[in-house]
């Protein structure tokens, strides 16, 4: 048995709802008491460049979004980075030549120093660097944890 639930507030979808996001009110049409419009969206001329631009909210994200990206990035960045790096050396240039560039590798680590600089990146950055230092530490103890197992499972 279904029944359908009867809502008095606009929808998500409500196109008087999706016009208030964008600011943009269709010509001859004002938004009822429910925030509904009476006709379509029709985008003006001098508004179609605004529909173009990311919406409004996009600047308003969500508190844990730029940490959790900036995090994430700086682990994938320590992990794919000098691999892809060595691969690429190694392919080109052959083992023993790969073997001595490979330190170069530390220069990537300017991006995410970079990024500090600007006021504008700087929050993202700050968290991609702990991503990667976060990151090249839990390697590097797994790493000695292993060693150290392996060492003394011999004795």
């Amino acid at each position: 048995m279904e029944q359908a639930v009867e809502t008095p507030e606009p929808t998500a979808t409500d196109p008087g709802r999706v016009a208030a996001a964008y600011g943009v009110v269709p010509a001859g049409s004002e938004p009822d008491a429910s925030g509904s419009a009476d006709e379509p969206l029709e985008a003006d001329d001098e508004t179609s460049g605004r529909a173009g631009r990311l919406p409004d909210w996009w600047h308003r994200d969500h508190p844990v979004f730029v940490p959790l990206a900036g995090f994430f990035t700086g682990m994938v960045y320590i992990i794919v980075v000098p691999g892809a790096y060595g691969a690429i050396l190694k392919g080109v240039l052959g083992y023993k030549r790969a073997e001595d560039l490979f330190p170069f590798v530390l220069l990537t680590l300017v991006v995410p120093i970079a990024l500090l600089v600007p006021h504008r990146t700087r929050r993202f950055g700050r968290y991609m660097f702990f991503g990667v230092l976060a990151t090249a530490i839990v390697v590097v103890g797994v790493a000695l944890g292993v060693l150290w197992f392996l060492i003394n499972r011999d004795r």
